[in-house]
């Protein structure tokens, strides 16, 4: 099959299309619309920024994966008391070719705390209908528990830390097919072993009819008396492209789409504000023997036993040259610990933080502002200490938490728990990057407070919905991928509902 209908780097005259809804963004918010919309008969067009790449041609260099798939080569920065990267994927299918494959579903207490706050979201919101939808895209997209077969060492070490400490923890159910633990799911599977987007539901709406339109940025919704009627966009080899629809969908991600609404001159409500996410800090470990950590399943084994503080602990793999850049010291020393690369494990945690962002358009790239409350670093500062002894406690010689005013190196538990007190409270200290982005463009029932309605369209807007983790009105404490998707197949219900 032919994934592709049109690529952007070969169109260099005015292009027009049609059809009945266009989607902009293919990640899993877009890709899901796409495949509920075409299943259900409609025509439909999906308008990538980025390019269609096969799995073969994945790179195995971090570096060279983040140059073709990621936004601004991953040097996307949100400013604030810790300026922190966030990441993004650049290509068909999104983010979901550049993520560890993980697997949560919604919680229920969030839907339950967004029910509590906009009652008529309750209505909207049905559990039961969510839990549906994440059911079906589960099976289609073969979400299970991480086998210990390809797990790797880094992510048994974190099953026996998790043992010793009396946390509780599992393997990561992650969507893969066939997974051999290559550890390259950051960079691109290279197997197709990932049941991204462009694995699995972007095939399926295109064998129902739907066309994708890559290498193609979107710049404008087109709006005609009140009514969205289409988008307007350029190729990546510069020409302009209209194309005219019923139904306009935005799934570009909490930063692209409150962008686009900006620039089309659609401001009404909080269109940009209170951007929330997972901030995330990682620690790291070197053990007596072989760790490989670049081997085995990227992201394989979590721990969950802190997610009632807002802290949820990860495996983290990397490949060698970034994994380089985690291990401490100078000149001789350092050279020392890059000969010793295969000993060393880097475990992430992810914080529900309470702080909340801004996203504008500027005149090259998006100006995203975000700063820490005092608890959430407070949270952070936990967070290193878990992760430290957590480290320990599976049998790491020593660990490097990384933040100034404390020991650089640290061997025993004892010392590591002194962190909580001792460690420090300024953001800046920790090196940070924020992940799972949420809340620019909210839904919700009053007009004055929120973007789109419970139904996901545009207060002011006709014809235009927004599907993707922009509309979420909270962040979420786990990772989203499938609440993402879930929703806009709710989104794309109200759609099929409106024709």
């Amino acid at each position: 099959m032919t994934l592709v209908a049109l690529d952007g780097r070969h169109v260099h005259a005015r292009h027009h299309a049609r059809a009945e809804v266009v989607i902009v963004g293919s990640g899993p918010a877009g890709a899901t619309v796409a495949a509920d919309l075409a299943r259900a008969g409609a025509s439909v067009i999906v308008v990538e920024e980025g390019h269609h790449v096969a799995p073969e041609a994945f790179a195995a260099s971090g570096v060279r994966a983040m140059a073709a798939l990621y936004r601004d080569m991953g040097t996307s920065l949100a400013f604030g008391n810790a300026s922190m990267p966030y990441l993004q994927g650049v290509a068909v299918g999104g983010t979901s070719v550049i993520n560890g494959a993980i697997s949560w579903r919604l919680p229920p207490e969030i839907l339950a705390a967004w029910a509590a706050d906009d009652p008529v979201l309750g209505d909207a919101l049905p559990y039961e209908v969510i839990a549906a939808h994440e059911a079906r895209l589960e099976a289609r997209l073969h979400v299970h528990p991480t086998e210990p077969a390809i797990a790797g060492a880094k992510n048994l070490l974190m099953a026996r830390g998790a043992e010793a400490t009396g946390a509780a923890h599992r393997p990561i159910r992650r969507n893969t097919d066939g997974c051999v633990g290559a550890g390259r799911c950051l960079q691109g599977c290279p197997h197709g072993a990932k049941l991204s987007m462009d694995r699995s539901l972007l095939p399926d709406a295109v064998a129902r009819g739907a066309r994708i339109f890559a290498g193609v940025r979107a710049l404008r919704v087109l709006v005609e008396r009140g009514r969205a009627v289409g988008v307007r966009g350029v190729t990546a080899a510069g020409a302009r492209v209209d194309i005219r629809a019923n139904t306009v969908v935005l799934a570009a991600s909490a930063i692209q789409t409150p962008c686009l609404l900006r620039r089309s001159g659609l401001t009404h409500g909080p269109v940009g504000d209170g951007l929330a996410a997972h901030p995330g800090v990682s620690v790291t470990g070197r053990f007596a023997e072989p760790v490989r950590s670049w081997q085995g399943a990227t992201q394989g084994h979590e721990i969950t036993g802190y997610r009632g503080e807002g802290i949820k602990l990860e495996v983290l793999g990397f490949d060698l040259s970034i994994l380089a850049s985690r291990v401490p010291g100078v000149g001789a020393e350092l050279a020392r610990r890059i000969a010793e690369l295969d000993r060393y494990a880097v475990w992430g945690a992810a914080i529900r933080a309470s702080a909340r962002g801004r996203v504008r358009p500027g005149r090259s790239r998006p100006l995203v502002t975000y700063s820490l409350t005092p608890d959430d670093t407070r949270r952070v500062r936990r967070a290193v200490r878990i992760l430290g002894e957590t480290l320990l406690a599976a049998g790491a010689v020593e660990v490097y938490p990384g933040v100034p005013g404390f020991e650089s190196v640290v061997r025993d538990r004892a010392t590591m728990a002194r962190f909580e007190a001792a460690g420090s409270l300024t953001p800046s200290d920790y090196a940070m990057s924020m992940t799972h982005l949420f809340g620019t463009a909210r839904m919700g029932g009053d007009a004055a407070t929120s973007v789109v309605r419970p139904d996901f369209r545009h207060h002011t807007t006709a014809h235009l919905y927004v599907a993707d983790s922009s509309v979420f009105p909270t962040n979420l404490g786990v990772n989203p991928q499938i609440p993402i998707m879930a929703m806009a197949a709710r989104c794309a219900e109200a759609i099929a509902a409106s024709a």
